[in-house]
């Protein structure tokens, strides 16, 4: 990515709006089926709002504007499906209203892309079960012998 992309990345995730960052805090830090998601993700000249690379899946999130931006919304979407891509869109009013259900329909997209089915033991919901310890962080237990 050149730089100057790149600084343009920094400068959308850095004045997100309010319903951007309340997704953003329930998709962060793998909590939504142990996937990593990336704000702002380049594809093609665009920037998806939400993109997650394992499943190939992006989030659009729409806002009061959409009405009269239909077509370059119509358009970006095409060119992200052109470049492998699924293309989700919500409202700014579900995510704001309805969070738990928005991230049950992500989830249930991303069970259905192409090679990326979340482990069991990971949930939709944020206050869902936390991932199993990776090798070397188990919990050491004192010996007493």
């Amino acid at each position: 990515m050149t730089a100057l992309r790149t600084e343009r990345a920094r400068t959308l995730r850095r004045n997100a709006t309010d319903v951007e960052a309340k997704l953003w805090g329930a998709l962060r830090g793998r909590q939504l089926a142990g996937l990593k998601w990336r704000r702002q993700l380049p594809v093609d000249r665009y920037f998806a709002d939400f993109g997650c690379k394992e499943a190939r899946l992006i989030v659009e999130l729409d806002g009061d504007q959409h009405l009269q931006q239909a077509g370059y919304d119509e358009a970006r979407t095409a060119e992200m499906e052109r470049c492998g891509w699924q293309v989700i869109r919500f409202a700014n009013g579900e995510v704001r209203d309805d969070l738990e259900n928005v991230l049950k329909r992500i989830l249930d997209e991303v069970q259905t892309a192409r090679g990326c089915l979340p482990s069991p033991s990971h949930s939709a919901s944020p206050s869902g079960p936390l991932p199993l310890p990776r090798t070397g962080e188990e919990k050491k237990v004192p010996n007493h012998d």
